[in-house]
């Protein structure tokens, strides 16, 4: 798998994209890093930020750092980005777990 360039991203950005199926699968692309995982949620680092995949049941089923490409499997409750940049004496952990 390759990533195509989209004319919307800046000049070497990957392109992330999201696809689910029946709430039982994940494909997500643009993959940087994964900060941390268990059975209940997913803490990614993406192209455009982190992403937190909450459910239950959660297993990885594939991870390409290569290629940006990581597979989860398991009931998917929720897809949040987690702001970093925020007025809140909070940092970005903390609001995970409130």
């Amino acid at each position: 798998m390759s990533f195509k360039e989209d004319p919307t991203l800046q000049r070497g950005q990957v392109s992330h994209d999201i696809v689910m199926k029946n709430r039982k699968t994940l494909e997500i692309t643009g993959v940087k890093e994964v900060e941390s995982f268990d059975n209940e949620e997913f803490l990614l680092e993406t192209t455009l930020g982190f992403l937190s995949v909450r459910g239950h049941q959660l297993h990885m089923k594939n991870l390409d750092l290569h290629e940006g490409v990581v597979s989860i499997e398991g009931k998917v409750d929720d897809l949040v980005y987690v702001d970093q940049t925020s007025n809140s004496s909070k940092g970005f952990l903390g609001k995970l777990f409130k």
